[in-house]
């Protein structure tokens, strides 16, 4: 079968599982294994799919890496405790199968690889979901993700490491990278922000790839690292937006080629599907540590479930060690089986996760630490509320505080905008609009206003149906950006700002006012030249 049709079928598993409400990635694999059962093999088109997306994957971790941030110990300090833990518990699991059932041929050192490979969550689904629900910008989304990059970075340096090769003396060369990350933010902006500017990502991931394998070191380290050069840099943001879905695309060919090697020993499927069910052991482990470092027992809770899955790159990591010898060739597909069963397990724990905090809240505030309490903000006195404190926040912030002063506080998870909005003398504070804690603490029948400016509709939706569950019966507006949108909202009684629509006629109204201000001096200037004026 021609490799296109091969992606076809793809498709075709992606839809059918996005369909029942489970990520595109089980499809997939699906794929491979029906691809397989029909004996077909995979050609060098797939083959070089797969190595583009994995080189994109390992280049967009690079772009997004924030060092101030991963210092924290709430993200390193529970990543790697939290990784030594799930690889004794695996390791455990894995001794007592091997005596059981030893056909398995379980090794020591095969079974360290595998215990490791199981340590990580995926960012796949992670993102996925947290798109879905409109709270990839929210901080149980931020810190699930910062701990999903010290995962994967523990990943990379595996992957540099499995060759085993020295790098040669030439390596030193590449210490020359550190001076040229100016000059690379320079042609990227000259690049502008089409094709010409994607186009430049993918040049600059290939050929970091490329520079590091030419000196004896991994090429995936070489896209990453060449990533972490423009981290933190505004075009870095952008080159991360704009490869995002074009690596999604090229890994499609690593999990069609996992599916195409077949399937595992009836024993090893078993404990395949075993192995994937114990990712709902993860949040147990999480919760406790997010919380012992000073997170909010709420943020710990949606952060801990999102992560109650194994890693897309587990199945790098097995890959590896197949090519390695360290692991039998089966183990790929037993570690696809087990990544989509914990998909399969996940997705109901995470439609649930608001439910199960708003019915165990008073048993989880327990977990409060001192810290946390101490950090509240402060809501006393307010009439109007703005949420979300970006440019259009701050304008309605600007506008309506003219009318209500002090009595206007405005909302934020951003910490580096709150203190810019601190500096400028606005009063803001930081919390997360989607959680009933912030909100049991505001008194609702004092509030007027609520002006949602956080021009994600999911979110939006969100925090107004919680309002409404909460009591409040004063006034909601929001801003939208298409027509479905405001419909959506305005059934539910809240008043809709569209932004395309409306700012059009917000730009006319301007426009014609400085052209009757031209045309009134214009007149003055007339009457001033005339004789005897």
């Amino acid at each position: 079968m021609p490799d296109p049709l091969l992606i076809i079928v793809a498709l075709m598993c992606g839809m059918a599982s996005r369909a029942i409400g489970m990520p595109a990635l089980i499809g997939y694999l699906a794929a491979g294994f029906v691809l397989h059962e029909l004996n077909v093999d995979g050609g060098e088109m797939l083959a070089k799919l797969a190595e583009m997306g994995i080189t994109l994957l390992l280049f967009s971790i690079g772009l997004k890496l924030q060092t101030r941030d991963l210092l924290m110990p709430r993200i390193w300090g529970t990543t790697v405790v939290h990784m030594l833990v799930t690889q004794l518990v695996v390791l455990a699991f894995l001794s007592l199968a091997g005596q059981l059932m030893p056909q398995l041929g379980l090794s020591i050192s095969g079974n360290l690889i595998i215990a490791f490979a199981f340590s990580f969550s995926s960012t796949v689904f992670v993102i996925q979901i947290m798109q879905e629900r409109g709270e990839i910008a929210s901080r149980h989304a931020n810190l699930a993700i910062g701990v999903l990059i010290i995962q994967d970075l523990a990943a990379v340096l595996f992957l540099a490491a499995s060759t085993g090769n020295v790098p040669e003396l030439s390596a030193l060369w590449l210490l020359l990278l550190l001076p040229a990350r100016r000059p690379i933010l320079r042609l990227l902006s000259l690049a502008g922000h089409g094709e010409l500017f994607t186009l430049a990502g993918f040049a600059l991931a290939i050929l970091g790839a490329q520079l590091f394998d030419s000196v004896g070191i991994k090429g995936d380290l070489g896209a990453l690292l060449i990533g972490v050069l423009l981290a933190g840099e505004q075009k870095g943001k952008e080159l991360a937006r704009n490869l995002l879905y074009f690596k999604d695309l090229f890994l499609v060919g690593f999990f069609l080629s996992i599916g195409l090697s077949g399937w595992p020993s009836p024993s090893l499927m078993i404990l395949a599907f075993a192995l994937g069910a114990m990712a709902l052991l993860k949040p147990l482990l999480y919760f406790p540590l997010f919380t012992r470092f000073h997170v909010a027992p709420r943020t710990a809770l949606l952060a801990s479930n999102s992560l109650a899955n194994h890693s897309e790159f587990g199945l790098i990591v097995i890959a590896v060690a197949v090519t390695q010898g360290w692991v039998g060739q089966e183990w790929s597909s037993a570690m696809s089986i087990a990544i989509a069963m914990s998909f399969l397990v996940a997705s109901p724990l995470n439609k649930l996760s608001h439910k199960l905090y708003r019915r165990h809240r008073v048993r989880l505030l327990r977990h409060e630490s001192p810290l946390v309490r101490a950090q509240r903000p402060d809501t006393r006195n307010v009439r109007v509320l703005v949420l979300g404190m970006g440019n259009i926040g701050t304008g309605a912030y600007e506008a309506i505080a003219r009318s209500y002063g002090e009595e206007v506080l405005g909302i934020d998870d951003n910490d580096r905008k709150l203190a810019q909005h601190h500096a400028m003398h606005r009063r803001v504070a930081a919390a997360d609009a989607s959680d009933p804690d912030f909100w049991h603490r505001v008194a609702l029948d004092e509030l007027e206003l609520v002006m949602l400016a956080l021009t994600n509709h999911e979110e939006n939706m969100l925090v107004a149906d919680l309002l409404r569950e909460m009591g409040y019966q004063g006034r909601i507006a929001a801003v939208v950006r298409f027509d479905e949108e405001a419909q959506a909202l305005e059934a539910k009684g809240i008043s809709a700002f569209n932004l395309y629509a409306q700012a059009g006629e917000g730009f006319a109204a301007h426009a014609a006012r400085g052209l009757r201000e031209r045309r009134s001096r214009d007149r003055d200037a007339t009457d001033a030249s005339e004789p005897g004026s």
